[in-house]
């Protein structure tokens, strides 16, 4: 049966070069899952794989979009699940690897079958958001889908504007259409964990933010600056510097807040996907490991 290998992490752990040597033992492309890194407009504040990287392994959903694309998880999934229908075409083996919750889950497991938000509502939410603010925006869903806002992240525009978009476009409430139903496969799944220790992962990411900077991370911020309203630039790396740009605070409060924010966003990530107890759990210096691990597992689902 073919077989599609998710190699996952939190942020810093060190997925990309690993990956790659991964693909090259399957001999297979990777599929990025990723849901910043799909954007060009800004390789260096989501790591993105480099252009030598690319050469080296073909990567799928990396710089495909542009910061005002529209995409969800939900397209993500269909995009890829019609991805690995070619790939299967010539190998038994698939790739995926990233850090994206949601996409991750959404290949994996499937997620609901929410309706298409037409274009007139999304313009009309997005306007809404720029001029009511998003507490204004929060407080109408709380009395539109109370369900759905007893739980959902109030400070997360782009959840918040979703479930509204449902809720004007359908005149039903966005939970109604939340039933969390794992849908099958027709492909076995294998997803591998990377992970260190935390001290270890939180030095990783203070080096890996310093890094960037060095490469342009505030160059680029700038030239990003005015589509600032974007959700694909409510994103740890933009938010401070656009912080910085508007005088609030120095640059060197901005980069502190980038690798608190970023290891802020690693712990989430790992509390995420430690629920998965079918991940198999790996420090990336284990190759042999993961090698021994995939073919093992392969072997056993014929």
């Amino acid at each position: 049966m073919k077989t599609l290998v998710v190699v996952l992490g939190p942020t810093g752990v060190g997925k990309t070069e690993l990956c790659i040597d991964i693909a090259n033992y399957l001999h297979t492309p990777i599929i990025n899952a990723d849901s910043r890194q799909v954007f060009a407009e800004i390789p260096i504040g989501t790591a993105a794989p480099t252009k030598e990287q690319q050469r080296a392994v073909k990567h799928y959903f990396v710089g495909n979009l542009h910061i005002d694309d529209y995409y969800s998880a939900s397209m993500y999934e269909n995009d890829v699940l019609h991805l690995l229908d070619h790939l299967f075409t010539n190998n038994d083996v698939a790739m995926m690897s990233g850090g994206s919750m949601m996409y991750i889950d959404a290949v994996c497991n499937g997620i609901d079958d929410i309706p298409t938000v037409d274009e007139h509502t999304r313009e009309t939410l997005k306007r809404r958001l720029a001029e009511e603010g998003l507490p204004a925006l929060v407080e109408e869903l709380k009395r539109l889908d109370p369900e759905h806002y007893e739980f959902v992240d109030k400070k997360n525009p782009r959840r918040v504007v979703h479930a509204l978009e449902i809720c004007h476009m359908t005149g039903n409430t966005y939970s109604s259409y939340r039933t969390n139903t794992k849908k099958q496969r027709p492909f076995n799944i294998i997803k591998i964990g990377l992970n260190r220790p935390r001290e270890e992962l939180y030095a990783r990411i203070n080096q890996r933010v310093l890094e960037m900077m060095d490469l342009g991370l505030e160059e680029e911020a700038r030239s990003v600056l005015p589509y600032r309203h974007l959700n694909s630039l409510n994103t740890v790396g933009y938010r401070e510097l656009f912080d910085y740009f508007d005088g609030n605070i120095t640059l060197d409060d901005a980069v502190f807040k980038i690798q608190s924010n970023t290891r802020r966003y690693m712990r989430k990530q790992l509390t995420w996907f430690m629920r998965d107890k079918s991940i198999k759990w790996v420090e990336p210096n284990n190759i042999k490991e993961i090698y021994n691990f995939i073919d093992k597992t392969i072997c056993l689902n014929p």
